[in-house]
């Protein structure tokens, strides 16, 4: 019998790249979590084999909901759970912090609760973030996985709970749940709130003319390691199926590190308009900020054999091509 994969989070950048990769990589039937007002952009490409229940099908439930929960892990019984779910922008946060504790910590706990309650014991994925470290010291870089936790924002202390949720599931209850605090990660399908998205965002309005040639920008200085999502995505498949341990925690990120903006310059550099300005927007700063973000991931490595294949450039210029396409398809979009 096939394995069955339940993706939480189906519809976001990282839930639908890792349906991809499966769906390559594998012979399992991808079971895809989503509300039923999620937006279809991002698995706008899966809805045929969607239809034709070809290996890729979708199931309501949502994390703040318990009877949703339960009744999609009683129905499905899945091999392996890949928990990408979240409120998962930072900056949102601080406008939004009883939501975003209540979906990421309680969410989790609601997952992992029915789990236990079922007697079901998958492979478990939680999805923490690099967010975790928050404040980081110059003198602790690259951050290990024991690096202390100073969340910078109401997201990032979210992440710390579950990050902890998953590990107490698992070492309580002997469930196989992992963690992982995945650090920058973009590509294709990255939401337009997520900095470089935004910015490639504004290169390709500027290249169609719909606004000014002027980039605007939040903090610049903030230093960050780049990965590529279908790097990340391969990292996540291998994490539950190379040896899974329940209980541990790792750090994964790419090798490419840069300030908010040399990123910048860079999809500038790409552009075909020549004379784009940068403007700093008050509204796009956070009240905190974790401005070093470099992971040290050799403990992921060195259990998986896991190492990023794409290129920074690559990257990025599949980032800006996935907004100049989206934009000459006719497609209105927030300036944001």
């Amino acid at each position: 019998m096939k394995k069955k994969a339940l993706i939480t989070g189906f519809t976001g950048m990282v839930g639908s790249h890792l349906a991809d990769y499966l769906l390559e990589n594998t012979d399992w039937e991808i079971h895809g979590m989503m509300r039923w007002r999620s937006p279809l952009s991002n698995i706008e490409h899966l809805l045929d084999r969607i239809n034709k229940k070809d290996r890729v099908h979708t199931i309501y439930a949502d994390l703040n909901d318990h009877g949703s929960l339960y009744k999609t892990l009683e129905d499905l019984k899945p091999d392996y759970i890949f928990h990408l779910a979240a409120q998962s922008f930072p900056k949102t946060s601080f406008d939004a912090p009883i939501e975003t504790l209540e979906t990421n910590i309680l969410g989790t706990c609601r997952l992992l609760e029915a789990l236990r309650h079922l007697e079901q014991k998958p492979v478990v994925h939680v999805c923490a973030s690099s967010e975790v470290f928050g404040r980081v010291p110059k003198e602790k870089l690259p951050i290990d996985e024991e690096c202390s936790f100073h969340p910078a924002s109401p997201y990032a202390i979210s992440k710390i709970g579950t990050d902890l949720v998953g590990r107490y599931y698992a070492e309580a209850y002997d469930m196989t749940v992992m963690t992982t605090r995945m650090f920058t990660h973009t590509g294709p399908r990255r939401g337009d709130v997520f900095a470089e998205s935004s910015f490639a965002k504004q290169v390709a309005m500027i290249e169609m003319g719909l606004i000014p040639p002027v980039v605007n920008v939040g903090n610049l200085d903030s230093l960050r390691t780049f990965a590529d999502v279908r790097d990340a995505v391969k990292a996540y498949y291998m994490l539950v199926t190379v040896n899974p341990i329940g209980g541990e925690y790792y750090n994964i990120g790419g090798s490419y590190v840069s300030t908010i903006g040399d990123m910048l310059q860079t999809l500038i550099d790409m552009s075909t308009v020549k004379n784009i300005d940068v403007r700093v927007d008050k509204s796009r700063l956070r009240a905190l900020d974790a401005d070093l973000q470099v992971p040290d991931t050799s403990k992921f490595k060195k259990h998986t054999g896991w190492e990023p294949q794409y290129k920074f450039e690559q990257t990025m210029e599949d980032l800006l091509n996935y907004w100049r396409v989206r934009l000459k398809k006719g497609e209105k979009v927030l300036q944001r």
